[in-house]
């Protein structure tokens, strides 16, 4: 294993932005939830955006700092690798009696997406303000850090929208469609896993959801640079 001090720290920086981004993402899950009135992710500790709350060890820390490493070794850069949080867990009959337990599963299921572009578009606010005032330079470390992680949470927001379980518009999915067609849906969801996995992992499937993640955030960093007049 070949890697230099300033690969770890890369490598470190990166898993890190996912962490944070993954936190984000869960705590929308749970904020709607228990905004609905279900208080299982509030009494579970999830309505928090302490990453330590949303992390789950396999697949929010080992599994990006396995990819990182690998990716650094391959000589495509330190990179945060493919990961998820600790799914939140709320009951749908529990929720306000105003709303439709279907529509209580799409608001709950979209929220987490939803945070990664508020997230992804604050960060890209903030990073437009610093190279506007000259404190980051384009090129950077800092430069890149900052893109990354934009672009990291436009990734989760079009990843988790692939209409597949388990991922969150999998489950969009399952409550728009009408009655009739939920066991044919049933079938099909059994091979979600597998579906997200090649969607994820077999080139070229993951411009599915990187081509589209791309072209948004470069949409919305146009967006600020003509706001500052840059």
């Amino acid at each position: 294993m070949n890697l230099r001090p300033e690969d770890i720290r890369e490598i470190v920086l990166y898993v890190l932005v996912l962490i944070v981004s993954v936190a984000f993402h869960e705590f929308g899950h749970a904020i709607v939830a228990d905004r609905l009135g279900d208080d299982t992710p509030r009494r579970q500790g999830r309505v928090t955006l302490n990453p330590i709350a949303h992390a789950d060890l396999i697949g929010t820390i080992l599994l990006p700092l396995a990819g990182g490493v690998f990716g650094s070794m391959a000589g495509g850069g330190a990179v945060g690798g493919f990961g998820w949080g600790k799914p939140v867990q709320w009951q749908p009959s529990r929720v306000k009696r105003k709303w439709r337990m279907a529509t209580a599963q799409i608001l709950v299921s979209f929220a987490g997406p939803i945070m990664n572009v508020l997230l992804g578009t604050f960060i890209a606010l903030v990073h437009t303000i610093l190279v506007w005032k000259g404190v980051v330079v384009p090129g950077s470390k800092a430069n890149d850090m900052l893109l990354f992680a934009v672009r990291t949470n436009f990734v989760l927001f079009f990843f988790n929208l692939v209409p597949a379980p388990p991922l969150d518009g999998g489950h969009v999915l399952e409550h728009l469609l009408p009655y009739r067609y939920r066991k044919p849906f049933e079938e099909y969801a059994r091979y979600g896993p597998f579906i997200v996995g090649a969607i994820a992992l077999i080139p070229p499937l993951p411009y599915v959801f990187l081509i589209p993640a791309e072209h948004t955030a470069n949409l919305v960093y146009r967006g600020l640079a003509a706001l500052f007049g840059m």
